[in-house]
């Protein structure tokens, strides 16, 4: 005989199977862990990039240079592999050109113009620390000034798990000193910027598809900041193999983890993909210690329970609330 109770689990598990597979947890988890590696790996590999092509250390103009480069190039690879997965030339209506617009100054030109510029006034342990407040204004602009979702306490202790996570992995390095405006007030300002963009991202994709949408803006703000570095006297002193091929990487990495990061806001909230962001820094100091050569440096008992406590911050992020009558 059927009970209630039979009936009400069978329904569940049909929700379950009929589940789309962009909102699974696992799938999520995936596929926001793949990109965070990736920018995670963006970081040592920029300064790798700037000694292959010989900008010096504070030259903004060809830091400008070199982001516009990087930047066009991952949105033709966006772009490309759009059109590959579809079978046609991906484009937008014209009517989305407004979107591509506004997205670029938000996501690209003004992120990484304020970004770039910030690094090189701040020391690199509280600029982590700053941007890793990303990950708290994108959940906040979401909430309060998209109202794209609901700010719960779970969410908030959530973040603030993950966000202590962010600091111990850091707490090795230099956290005295006064606070700049030019240093960490431009960083936080690249990181509103970037929270702003990711409710563009998820309320646009909804009307487009959005690794098109990627694509576009990259080129438009990567062709924005090319021009400014140029005009500013920005050069590549030097262009190798090596440089040019460390160039194409990081386009790929942008290209590919930020539109993996785009499709996975078209189909979740905010809030259950941008907590994830607080494995960058982790990615970033564990990949700076090996590739630049300084693993023996690395404080792995650190990293290691930063790791445990990011993931819990994830956990009770993306849990399930509980159901009422449950």
């Amino acid at each position: 005989m059927t009970t209630p109770a039979s009936t009400a689990a069978c329904a569940a598990n049909s929700a379950a199977t009929t589940r789309p597979l962009l909102t699974r947890t696992w799938v999520v988890c995936l596929l926001a862990m793949v990109s965070c590696g990736l920018w995670g790996s963006a970081i040592p590999c920029i300064k790798i990039g700037y000694q292959l092509l010989g900008i010096e250390s504070a030259d903004v103009p060809s830091e400008f240079l070199f982001a516009g480069l990087r930047f066009m190039l991952a949105g033709v690879i966006a772009i490309a592999a759009a059109s590959i997965a579809e079978r046609r030339l991906v484009r937008l209506k014209r009517s989305s050109f407004g979107m591509v617009a506004r997205l670029s100054l938000a996501q690209t030109i003004v992120q990484y113009a304020f970004f770039y510029v910030g690094v090189s006034h701040a020391s690199g342990v509280k600029g982590t620390i700053v941007n890793a407040s990303s990950t708290f204004l994108t959940i906040l602009v979401a909430t309060l000034v998209f109202r794209q979702e609901r700010l719960t306490g779970r969410k908030l202790v959530g973040c603030l798990i993950g966000f202590a996570g962010v600091i111990l992995v850091n707490l090795t390095g230099d956290l005295g000193g006064a606070m700049s405006l030019t240093g960490e007030g431009f960083i936080l300002i690249a990181s509103l910027s970037y929270a702003v963009s990711s409710s563009l991202i998820r309320m646009y994709s909804q009307h487009e598809n959005p690794v098109a949408l990627s694509g576009y803006q990259f080129m438009l703000g990567g062709a924005v900041l090319a021009a400014a570095g140029l005009a500013l006297g920005g050069h590549l002193s030097q262009v190798t193999p090596a440089g040019i091929g460390m160039l194409l990487y990081l386009a790929c990495v942008s290209g590919i983890a930020y539109s993996l990061w785009s499709i996975l806001l078209k189909y979740n909230p905010t809030s259950r993909v941008a907590i994830f962001g607080f494995m960058n820094p982790v990615f970033g100091v564990v990949l700076s210690s090996v590739l630049l050569g300084e693993a023996g440096t690395l404080p792995w008992q650190q990293t290691l329970i930063a790791l445990v406590l990011i993931t819990v911050g994830i956990v009770i992020v993306n849990r399930a609330p509980a159901r009422k009558g449950a």
